[in-house]
Protein backbone atom coordinates (compact mmCIF):
# COMPACT_ATOMS: atom_id res chain seq x y z
CA UNK A 1 0.00 0.00 0.00
CA UNK A 2 1.03 3.40 -1.13
CA UNK A 3 2.16 5.48 2.30
CA UNK A 4 -0.56 8.19 0.88
CA UNK A 5 -3.43 7.49 -1.16
CA UNK A 6 -2.59 10.34 -4.11
CA UNK A 7 0.44 8.07 -4.55
CA UNK A 8 -1.48 5.07 -5.06
CA UNK A 9 -1.96 4.05 -8.99
CA UNK A 10 -5.79 3.94 -8.92
CA UNK A 11 -5.80 7.48 -7.81
CA UNK A 12 -8.29 9.41 -7.48
CA UNK A 13 -10.71 6.58 -7.64
CA UNK A 14 -12.22 6.87 -4.87
CA UNK A 15 -14.47 3.45 -2.68
CA UNK A 16 -16.80 2.99 -0.43
CA UNK A 17 -18.73 0.53 1.33
CA UNK A 18 -22.79 1.02 -0.13
CA UNK A 19 -24.12 -1.11 2.56
CA UNK A 20 -22.47 0.86 5.65
CA UNK A 21 -22.83 4.44 4.37
CA UNK A 22 -26.40 3.98 3.25
CA UNK A 23 -28.77 3.88 6.30
CA UNK A 24 -26.64 6.91 7.82
CA UNK A 25 -26.96 8.97 4.66
CA UNK A 26 -30.50 8.53 4.48
CA UNK A 27 -31.02 9.47 7.76
CA UNK A 28 -29.74 12.73 7.61
CA UNK A 29 -31.19 13.32 4.20
CA UNK A 30 -34.14 13.24 6.34
CA UNK A 31 -33.34 15.46 8.95
CA UNK A 32 -32.00 18.12 6.07
CA UNK A 33 -35.47 17.44 4.39
CA UNK A 34 -37.47 18.37 7.14
CA UNK A 35 -35.45 21.34 8.71
CA UNK A 36 -35.84 23.14 5.53
CA UNK A 37 -39.21 22.70 5.27
CA UNK A 38 -39.65 23.69 9.09
CA UNK A 39 -37.63 26.85 7.61
CA UNK A 40 -39.89 27.35 4.58
CA UNK A 41 -42.69 27.98 6.63
CA UNK A 42 -41.12 30.77 8.97
CA UNK A 43 -41.59 33.77 6.35
CA UNK A 44 -38.75 35.90 4.64
CA UNK A 45 -37.76 38.18 7.46
CA UNK A 46 -37.08 34.86 9.36
CA UNK A 47 -35.19 33.06 7.15
CA UNK A 48 -32.98 36.16 6.28
CA UNK A 49 -31.91 36.09 9.81
CA UNK A 50 -31.46 32.72 10.08
CA UNK A 51 -29.39 32.58 7.30
CA UNK A 52 -27.36 35.39 8.35
CA UNK A 53 -26.86 33.72 11.75
CA UNK A 54 -25.75 31.00 9.77
CA UNK A 55 -23.38 32.12 7.61
CA UNK A 56 -21.79 34.29 10.60
CA UNK A 57 -21.03 31.31 12.39
CA UNK A 58 -19.44 29.44 8.86
CA UNK A 59 -17.06 31.93 8.61
CA UNK A 60 -15.66 32.27 12.00
CA UNK A 61 -15.36 28.70 13.14
CA UNK A 62 -14.15 27.81 9.88
CA UNK A 63 -11.02 30.48 10.41
CA UNK A 64 -11.53 28.97 14.36
CA UNK A 65 -10.33 25.50 13.01
CA UNK A 66 -7.12 27.22 11.32
CA UNK A 67 -6.23 29.30 15.00
CA UNK A 68 -8.11 32.15 13.64
CA UNK A 69 -10.31 34.19 15.76
CA UNK A 70 -12.42 36.73 14.14
CA UNK A 71 -14.59 39.30 15.57
CA UNK A 72 -18.26 38.27 15.36
CA UNK A 73 -19.75 41.67 14.98
CA UNK A 74 -17.47 42.46 11.89
CA UNK A 75 -18.33 39.38 9.88
CA UNK A 76 -22.14 39.84 10.85
CA UNK A 77 -21.94 43.37 9.77
CA UNK A 78 -20.46 42.84 6.56
CA UNK A 79 -22.23 39.10 5.78
CA UNK A 80 -25.73 41.80 6.18
CA UNK A 81 -24.54 44.34 3.94
CA UNK A 82 -22.98 42.24 1.13
CA UNK A 83 -26.60 40.66 1.47
CA UNK A 84 -29.25 43.60 1.79
CA UNK A 85 -30.17 42.98 5.77
CA UNK A 86 -30.39 45.34 7.58
CA UNK A 87 -29.36 44.78 11.26
CA UNK A 88 -28.64 47.73 13.91
CA UNK A 89 -25.39 49.20 14.16
CA UNK A 90 -22.73 50.28 11.55
CA UNK A 91 -19.26 48.41 12.51
CA UNK A 92 -15.95 49.06 10.83
CA UNK A 93 -14.74 45.66 8.75
CA UNK A 94 -11.37 44.65 8.99
CA UNK A 95 -9.83 43.86 5.09
CA UNK A 96 -8.47 40.41 6.18
CA UNK A 97 -12.74 39.56 7.21
CA UNK A 98 -14.03 41.58 4.09
CA UNK A 99 -11.92 38.58 2.15
CA UNK A 100 -13.25 35.65 4.50
CA UNK A 101 -16.75 36.74 3.87
CA UNK A 102 -16.13 37.48 0.20
CA UNK A 103 -15.53 33.81 -0.83
CA UNK A 104 -17.80 32.37 1.41
CA UNK A 105 -20.71 34.46 -0.22
CA UNK A 106 -19.30 33.77 -3.72
CA UNK A 107 -19.16 29.94 -2.51
CA UNK A 108 -23.08 29.51 -1.02
CA UNK A 109 -24.46 32.46 -3.17
CA UNK A 110 -23.54 31.38 -6.54
CA UNK A 111 -23.33 27.61 -6.37
CA UNK A 112 -24.72 27.31 -9.27
CA UNK A 113 -21.76 28.56 -11.46
CA UNK A 114 -19.20 26.55 -12.09
CA UNK A 115 -15.98 26.32 -10.12
CA UNK A 116 -12.74 27.00 -11.82
CA UNK A 117 -9.10 27.89 -11.19
CA UNK A 118 -9.17 31.22 -11.88
CA UNK A 119 -12.20 31.46 -9.05
CA UNK A 120 -10.30 29.55 -6.75
CA UNK A 121 -7.17 32.14 -7.30
CA UNK A 122 -9.75 34.77 -6.61
CA UNK A 123 -10.88 32.93 -3.15
CA UNK A 124 -7.37 32.68 -2.27
CA UNK A 125 -6.61 36.43 -3.51
CA UNK A 126 -9.51 37.47 -0.82
CA UNK A 127 -7.87 34.94 2.32
CA UNK A 128 -4.68 36.81 1.74
CA UNK A 129 -4.97 40.39 0.72
CA UNK A 130 -1.95 41.45 2.15
CA UNK A 131 0.48 38.81 0.46
CA UNK A 132 1.10 37.06 3.80
CA UNK A 133 0.06 34.28 5.84
CA UNK A 134 1.33 35.50 9.33
CA UNK A 135 4.82 36.82 8.82
CA UNK A 136 5.48 34.72 6.43
CA UNK A 137 4.70 36.08 3.06
CA UNK A 138 3.33 33.51 0.62
CA UNK A 139 2.19 32.91 -3.34
CA UNK A 140 -1.59 34.29 -3.77
CA UNK A 141 -3.79 33.59 -6.07
CA UNK A 142 -1.27 30.81 -7.28
CA UNK A 143 -0.74 27.13 -6.91
CA UNK A 144 2.28 26.21 -4.77
CA UNK A 145 5.31 25.58 -5.96
CA UNK A 146 8.03 23.47 -4.09
CA UNK A 147 10.94 26.07 -3.58
CA UNK A 148 11.06 25.55 0.00
CA UNK A 149 10.60 21.73 -0.19
CA UNK A 150 7.48 19.22 -0.24
CA UNK A 151 4.48 20.50 0.78
CA UNK A 152 3.90 18.61 4.45
CA UNK A 153 1.46 19.11 7.16
CA UNK A 154 3.66 19.29 10.54
CA UNK A 155 3.07 19.17 14.22
CA UNK A 156 5.28 19.44 17.91
CA UNK A 157 8.36 21.43 18.22
CA UNK A 158 11.60 22.10 15.75
CA UNK A 159 13.52 19.33 15.89
CA UNK A 160 10.82 17.15 16.69
CA UNK A 161 8.18 17.54 14.05
CA UNK A 162 5.73 14.90 13.41
CA UNK A 163 4.82 15.04 9.72
CA UNK A 164 1.16 14.22 9.65
CA UNK A 165 0.54 14.02 5.29
CA UNK A 166 2.79 15.05 2.74
CA UNK A 167 0.80 16.64 -0.46
CA UNK A 168 1.51 15.31 -4.33
CA UNK A 169 4.71 17.10 -5.60
CA UNK A 170 3.88 21.04 -7.13
CA UNK A 171 4.42 19.45 -11.06
CA UNK A 172 1.16 17.60 -10.54
CA UNK A 173 -0.83 20.30 -9.33
CA UNK A 174 -2.43 21.74 -13.02
CA UNK A 175 -3.15 17.68 -13.65
CA UNK A 176 -4.66 17.26 -10.28
CA UNK A 177 -6.78 20.00 -9.55
CA UNK A 178 -8.12 19.48 -13.42
CA UNK A 179 -9.00 16.34 -12.70
CA UNK A 180 -11.06 18.00 -9.62
CA UNK A 181 -12.35 20.73 -11.31
CA UNK A 182 -14.10 18.20 -14.43
CA UNK A 183 -15.68 15.90 -11.86
CA UNK A 184 -16.88 18.72 -9.36
CA UNK A 185 -18.36 20.71 -12.30
CA UNK A 186 -19.94 17.68 -13.87
CA UNK A 187 -23.48 16.39 -13.60
CA UNK A 188 -23.23 13.05 -11.69
CA UNK A 189 -25.27 10.27 -10.13
CA UNK A 190 -23.88 10.83 -6.80
CA UNK A 191 -26.11 11.71 -3.82
CA UNK A 192 -25.23 16.11 -3.67
CA UNK A 193 -24.45 15.24 0.16
CA UNK A 194 -21.99 12.36 -1.04
CA UNK A 195 -20.70 14.04 -3.55
CA UNK A 196 -19.41 17.29 -1.16
CA UNK A 197 -18.33 14.85 1.50
CA UNK A 198 -15.71 13.54 -1.66
CA UNK A 199 -14.96 16.79 -2.80
CA UNK A 200 -13.46 18.32 0.59
CA UNK A 201 -11.84 15.21 1.10
CA UNK A 202 -10.40 15.02 -2.47
CA UNK A 203 -9.54 18.68 -2.49
CA UNK A 204 -7.66 19.30 1.05
CA UNK A 205 -5.59 15.73 -0.03
CA UNK A 206 -4.63 17.93 -3.21
CA UNK A 207 -3.25 21.19 -0.76
CA UNK A 208 -2.64 23.24 -4.12
CA UNK A 209 -2.31 26.40 -2.26
CA UNK A 210 0.67 27.34 0.22
CA UNK A 211 -1.62 27.96 2.61
CA UNK A 212 -5.93 28.34 3.46
CA UNK A 213 -6.30 24.71 1.63
CA UNK A 214 -8.75 23.89 5.08
CA UNK A 215 -10.69 26.69 4.50
CA UNK A 216 -10.98 26.73 1.21
CA UNK A 217 -12.15 22.69 1.13
CA UNK A 218 -14.58 23.75 3.43
CA UNK A 219 -15.95 26.56 1.59
CA UNK A 220 -16.32 24.03 -1.69
CA UNK A 221 -18.40 21.82 0.30
CA UNK A 222 -21.04 24.19 1.21
CA UNK A 223 -21.19 25.51 -2.51
CA UNK A 224 -21.87 21.62 -2.79
CA UNK A 225 -24.44 21.29 0.19
CA UNK A 226 -25.99 24.86 -1.31
CA UNK A 227 -26.65 22.85 -4.35
CA UNK A 228 -27.73 20.02 -2.31
CA UNK A 229 -30.47 22.17 -0.89
CA UNK A 230 -31.04 24.23 -4.57
CA UNK A 231 -30.79 27.04 -2.31
CA UNK A 232 -28.71 30.18 -1.51
CA UNK A 233 -30.12 30.45 1.96
CA UNK A 234 -28.28 28.77 4.79
CA UNK A 235 -29.41 27.32 8.09
CA UNK A 236 -26.88 24.84 9.43
CA UNK A 237 -23.41 24.88 9.50
CA UNK A 238 -20.85 22.50 9.01
CA UNK A 239 -17.76 24.53 9.95
CA UNK A 240 -18.67 25.28 12.91
CA UNK A 241 -19.67 21.65 13.78
CA UNK A 242 -16.15 20.47 11.99
CA UNK A 243 -14.57 23.05 14.92
CA UNK A 244 -16.01 21.19 17.82
CA UNK A 245 -15.12 18.34 16.46
CA UNK A 246 -11.21 19.80 15.64
CA UNK A 247 -9.41 16.77 16.96
CA UNK A 248 -11.53 13.85 15.50
CA UNK A 249 -11.66 16.14 12.04
CA UNK A 250 -7.99 15.77 12.04
CA UNK A 251 -7.66 12.43 13.07
CA UNK A 252 -10.32 10.90 10.68
CA UNK A 253 -8.50 13.08 7.47
CA UNK A 254 -5.18 11.69 8.15
CA UNK A 255 -5.97 8.23 8.66
CA UNK A 256 -7.81 8.29 5.58
CA UNK A 257 -5.28 10.20 3.65
CA UNK A 258 -2.34 7.34 4.70
CA UNK A 259 -4.87 4.55 3.95
CA UNK A 260 -6.01 3.01 0.85
CA UNK A 261 -8.73 4.30 -1.75
CA UNK A 262 -11.57 3.24 0.59
CA UNK A 263 -13.43 6.00 1.89
CA UNK A 264 -16.07 4.59 3.86
CA UNK A 265 -14.65 5.76 7.01
CA UNK A 266 -14.35 9.38 6.20
CA UNK A 267 -18.11 9.31 4.74
CA UNK A 268 -19.38 8.22 7.52
CA UNK A 269 -17.65 10.59 9.80
CA UNK A 270 -18.78 13.46 7.92
CA UNK A 271 -22.66 12.58 7.82
CA UNK A 272 -22.37 12.49 11.20
CA UNK A 273 -21.08 15.54 11.63
CA UNK A 274 -23.54 16.99 9.38
CA UNK A 275 -26.61 15.01 11.01
CA UNK A 276 -25.56 16.77 14.18
CA UNK A 277 -25.14 19.84 12.54
CA UNK A 278 -28.35 19.74 11.38
CA UNK A 279 -29.81 18.60 14.29
CA UNK A 280 -28.23 21.71 16.89
CA UNK A 281 -29.20 23.97 14.02
CA UNK A 282 -32.75 23.20 14.89
CA UNK A 283 -31.94 23.58 18.51
CA UNK A 284 -30.79 26.97 17.93
CA UNK A 285 -33.67 27.80 15.53
CA UNK A 286 -36.07 28.35 18.26
CA UNK A 287 -33.38 31.38 19.18
CA UNK A 288 -33.58 33.11 16.16
CA UNK A 289 -36.99 33.39 15.51
CA UNK A 290 -37.28 34.21 19.13
CA UNK A 291 -35.06 37.09 18.59
CA UNK A 292 -36.46 38.07 15.01
CA UNK A 293 -40.03 38.81 16.97
CA UNK A 294 -38.98 40.32 19.07
CA UNK A 295 -37.44 43.01 17.18
CA UNK A 296 -39.94 42.66 15.11
CA UNK A 297 -42.40 43.64 17.71
CA UNK A 298 -40.35 46.05 18.87
CA UNK A 299 -39.40 47.87 15.05
CA UNK A 300 -41.26 50.92 16.50
CA UNK A 301 -39.63 51.90 19.91
CA UNK A 302 -36.75 54.14 19.84
CA UNK A 303 -33.82 52.75 21.12
CA UNK A 304 -30.17 53.93 21.00
CA UNK A 305 -27.57 52.15 19.04
CA UNK A 306 -26.57 50.66 23.24
CA UNK A 307 -29.44 49.56 23.51
CA UNK A 308 -30.02 47.77 20.76
CA UNK A 309 -26.25 46.30 20.89
CA UNK A 310 -27.11 45.23 24.54
CA UNK A 311 -30.73 43.74 23.55
CA UNK A 312 -28.81 41.75 20.71
CA UNK A 313 -26.10 40.65 23.01
CA UNK A 314 -28.50 39.20 25.74
CA UNK A 315 -30.54 37.27 23.33
CA UNK A 316 -27.61 36.06 21.74
CA UNK A 317 -26.70 33.88 25.05
CA UNK A 318 -25.06 36.54 27.57
CA UNK A 319 -23.10 34.95 30.00
CA UNK A 320 -24.22 35.85 33.44
CA UNK A 321 -26.47 38.33 34.64
CA UNK A 322 -26.74 41.89 33.23
CA UNK A 323 -26.20 44.49 35.28
CA UNK A 324 -25.70 48.45 35.00
CA UNK A 325 -22.23 47.86 35.36
CA UNK A 326 -21.56 45.09 32.84
CA UNK A 327 -23.74 47.23 30.58
CA UNK A 328 -21.06 50.25 31.06
CA UNK A 329 -18.14 47.92 30.56
CA UNK A 330 -19.48 46.41 27.54
CA UNK A 331 -21.15 49.76 26.11
CA UNK A 332 -17.86 52.06 27.47
CA UNK A 333 -20.17 54.49 28.84
CA UNK A 334 -20.80 55.82 32.37
CA UNK A 335 -22.20 53.91 35.01
CA UNK A 336 -24.89 56.72 35.19
CA UNK A 337 -25.85 56.24 31.65
CA UNK A 338 -25.97 52.73 31.93
CA UNK A 339 -28.16 53.16 34.56
CA UNK A 340 -30.43 55.86 32.28
CA UNK A 341 -30.63 53.36 29.62
CA UNK A 342 -31.70 50.29 31.34
CA UNK A 343 -34.55 52.38 33.20
CA UNK A 344 -35.48 53.74 29.77
CA UNK A 345 -35.97 49.70 28.27
CA UNK A 346 -37.70 48.89 32.00
CA UNK A 347 -40.15 52.14 31.10
CA UNK A 348 -40.92 50.93 27.42
CA UNK A 349 -41.63 47.31 28.98
CA UNK A 350 -38.45 45.65 27.63
CA UNK A 351 -36.61 44.81 30.70
CA UNK A 352 -37.44 43.99 34.13
CA UNK A 353 -35.80 43.32 37.30
CA UNK A 354 -34.63 39.98 38.26
CA UNK A 355 -35.85 38.33 41.06
CA UNK A 356 -32.98 36.65 42.02
CA UNK A 357 -31.90 39.67 44.47
CA UNK A 358 -28.17 39.72 45.59
CA UNK A 359 -25.88 42.55 46.11
CA UNK A 360 -26.46 44.09 42.40
CA UNK A 361 -29.55 44.13 40.98
CA UNK A 362 -29.55 42.17 37.96
CA UNK A 363 -31.85 42.45 34.66
CA UNK A 364 -33.90 40.05 32.50
CA UNK A 365 -35.81 40.74 29.79
CA UNK A 366 -39.75 41.05 30.34
CA UNK A 367 -42.11 37.84 29.44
Amino acid sequence: MSKYIHLSKEWPAFEWEDEKIILPLSAMRHKQGRLLGKLEGLGFRLREEATLETLTQDVIKSSEIEGEKLPADQVRSSIARRLGIEIAGEVVVSRNVEGIVEMMLDATQKYKEALTDDRLFGWHATLFPTGRSGMHKIRVGAWRDDANGPMQVVSGAMGKERVHYEAPEAARLDVEVDAFLRWFNATTPLDPVLKAAIAHLWFVTIHPFEDGNGRIARAIADMQLARADGSRQRFYSMSAQIQRERNIYYEVLEKTQKGNLDITRWLLWFFDCLDRAIALSEENLSGVIHKAKFWESHQSVALSERQRKMLNLFMDGFEGKLTSSKWAKITKCSPDTALRDIQDLMEKGILEKDDGGGRSTSYKLRS
